[in-house]
């Protein structure tokens, strides 16, 4: 091979690499997303309190009142 054709390979290596990484800087978004943790916090089921589950209910059953000591506060922020 020429010395002439492996720097054009070379030069045309180069050309695809920084198009290829002109386009992930524009996009802004990275290859891998950063993983994020989301958390669900169970409560325990008390269906006195909390509502009732039959058969007969053709509506929602639930109570007139909830029992807010049961439901923990919302961490802030």
């Amino acid at each position: 091979m020429q010395p002439g054709k492996t720097i054009a390979n070379l030069f045309a290596a180069l050309l695809l690499a920084s198009l290829v990484g002109g386009v992930f800087f524009v996009f802004g978004r990275p290859l891998w997303p950063e993983r994020r943790a989301r958390m669900v916090i169970l409560l325990p089921i008390d269906t006195i309190a909390t509502g009732s589950v039959r058969k007969a209910c053709l509506a929602q059953c639930l109570p007139a009142r909830f029992d807010l000591k049961l439901a923990p506060a919302r961490p802030p922020g």
